[in-house]
């Protein structure tokens, strides 16, 4: 396998139509022929389905889901990842959270793929706006997660989900390597800014849309907030964005899939010679 097509949705809980939501959701994510899913917002509940299963009900994607936060009763909410590939070394990674606050945590696998396993972090950040200091160490700790479990000489991570921050924001550009927030700095690519975002006359990419109903209940300005990262180019052009754009952003008969928008991508996972002079 040469690449690997992601993507990242927040799927907006049961809010809104959910019942006309999840077959457009669903059906969605199947056109993008996507081989690996980051979910956000998804409920987990006792005795039942989480979720993220029905949206893979029918499918056969493998399904890994990861609470983040214990509302009650046996309710979570939290992360999933859905793969056409084996996932293997599923796991649930904390991440700092203060009290009073909703706790948050990142799922984890490794994509079992031809050319070797593919680590996937898929995240969900603190949404209050006024908290960007709590998402400032959310990164750092998963950056931290990121250095544990996908060593620099091995198969390059893919990190994405919802980061509620804009591009220009601490948090973000710590990912990108441009702030060090007190500590040494990381570097990845964010594959919407040096493919699509780098097209001339490319538009802003938002993802919580003021377009769509269901964000505009909010009174959020429109912004991109949700991201698909690779730790890449490596030496041997493992982690390169090749492409990315943005889907599941119009309604079907007035029904929109979510309050956001998906983030789809194509990752170079396979070694490749690099370009002659």
């Amino acid at each position: 396998m040469e690449r690997l097509r992601v993507v990242t949705l927040n799927i907006w809980n049961r809010q809104g139509p959910w019942p006309q939501r999840l077959p457009l959701i669903r059906d969605g994510l199947r056109a993008l022929d996507a081989d690996v899913v980051g979910l956000q917002e998804v409920l987990g509940f006792p005795g039942l389905p989480s979720q993220a299963d029905e949206i893979a009900a029918g499918t056969g994607w493998h399904v890994h889901y990861a609470p983040a936060w214990h509302i009650g009763g046996g309710l979570t909410y939290g992360n999933a990842i859905l793969s056409k590939h084996p996932l293997r070394d599923a796991a649930v990674l904390p991440l700092p959270t203060p009290d009073g606050v909703d706790t948050r945590s990142v799922a984890f696998a490794r994509v079992d793929v031809p050319g070797g396993p593919v680590p996937l972090f898929v995240t969900h950040l603190t949404f209050q706006h006024h908290l960007g200091h709590v998402r400032c160490k959310q990164v750092r700790a998963l950056a931290d997660h990121v250095h544990a479990l996908a060593p620099i000489d091995g198969p390059a991570p893919i990190v994405m989900g919802d980061f509620n921050a804009n591009p220009d924001s601490d948090e973000i550009r710590f990912m990108v390597g441009l702030t060090p927030l007190g500590g040494d700095c990381v570097y990845f690519e964010d594959a919407w800014a040096v493919t699509a975002g780098a097209e001339p006359g490319a538009g802003p990419g938002f993802t919580y849309d003021r377009r769509n109903p269901y964000a505009l209940r909010s009174r959020e300005p429109s912004r991109r907030i949700d991201y698909v990262f690779a730790r890449g180019p490596d030496r041997h052009l493992r982690g390169e964005p090749l492409a990315a754009w943005v889907a599941l952003d119009q309604p079907v008969d007035d029904v929109w899939p979510s309050d956001h928008y998906a983030v789809v991508a194509d990752i170079q996972v396979a070694v490749r010679p690099h370009d002659p002079f």
